[in-house]
């Protein structure tokens, strides 16, 4: 008994099902001028706009069903491409947001680093973050509001955020 070479079980079937689903379920959370970027069939994108308006449960589940038997006459992976293009920035800004505390915290570790941070990055305000260190310094010292400590943070963060845009 030999297998047909494009057989495809059962549980990988429902596999790939569940996949398209999903890809329709994150469609469904895309603003309108996100959806408005997207190349779909006016099917599946009526279907995608039909969900948003269901609030019953079981209304939601159908609808997900249809929309994942929709995307089954669909090419997804440009669809898929497209959405990972749009969870990537928020990607990279929590990067850029990670980086700017790992400074920040280096900076008030030693004032070496300030001098480091400017070399690294010459659009920055070595002055200004120098002062800005000292302040946060005393700051931590007197027990107050961490004001200069957060402004800092926001300096050299927005000086990661403008090199990243023009490196």
């Amino acid at each position: 008994m030999e297998e047909e070479p494009d057989f495809i079980s059962k549980t990988q079937r429902k596999r790939q099902m569940a996949d398209l689903q999903a890809v329709g379920a994150a469609l469904v959370r895309l603003s309108p001028e996100q959806l408005a970027r997207f190349d779909l069939p006016e099917s599946l994108r009526d279907a995608v706009l039909a969900c948003r308006k269901f609030t019953k449960h079981e209304a939601v589940r159908r609808q997900m069903q249809y929309i994942g038997r929709l995307m089954r006459d669909v090419d997804p992976g440009p669809i898929v491409e497209q959405l990972q293009a749009l969870e990537a920035p928020s990607k990279k800004q929590t990067a850029l947001l990670h980086l700017a505390e790992q400074w920040r915290t280096l900076m008030l570790e030693d004032d070496e680093n300030v001098a480091r941070f400017a070399r690294e990055f010459p659009e920055a305000d070595a002055k200004r973050l120098r002062a800005l260190v000292g302040a946060a310094h005393e700051e931590r010292s007197a027990k107050r509001a961490p004001k200069h400590f957060r402004e800092l943070f926001h300096l050299i963060n927005n000086t990661l955020q403008s090199h990243a845009r023009n490196p």
